[in-house]
């Protein structure tokens, strides 16, 4: 059974660009995103997660108690965000994006090799997938 808390590099996108798009994410930045590999660490206290991922443009860190609502910080706007665990291998994250009825979501799904990161939201086609290998 993989253990959730870890480090994790990144090595490879799915359908990024064109869920970046479908997103509204601006062309230039969509780019950049799309070729960083950021570090995601992931470490859990009892019900409380953190979820850090370092790149060369930026840190972004979450910090949280599962299954409770909580205020995620992004580049652009603050998600009202709730993170589950399913199971013993995965996560969920539901956010509503504010002033719009719009709903993403990130499952994670982790095996001992790393984890694969789901990328849905209301807007796009289809789902984008974050592939990143388990780093310790």
């Amino acid at each position: 059974m993989p253990s959730i808390p870890g480090k994790y590099q990144h090595f490879k996108n799915e359908d990024i660009d064109d869920y970046f798009s479908a997103v509204g994410v601006p062309y230039l930045a969509r780019k950049m995103m799309s070729m960083s590999s950021p570090l995601m660490e992931i470490s859990l206290d009892g019900d409380k997660m953190t979820i850090k991922s370092t790149s060369m443009m930026r840190t972004i860190e979450s910090t949280f108690t599962l299954g409770e609502e909580y205020d995620e910080k992004m580049p652009d706007t603050t998600l009202k965000s709730k993170t589950v665990i399913i199971g013993d291998d995965e996560l969920l994250t539901e956010s509503l994006i504010p002033d719009s009825e719009y709903k993403t979501k990130r499952h994670y799904k982790f095996t001992d090799e790393g984890v694969v990161v789901t990328l849905s939201h209301d807007k796009a086609a289809r789902p984008a997938k974050r592939h990143y290998k388990r780093v310790n």
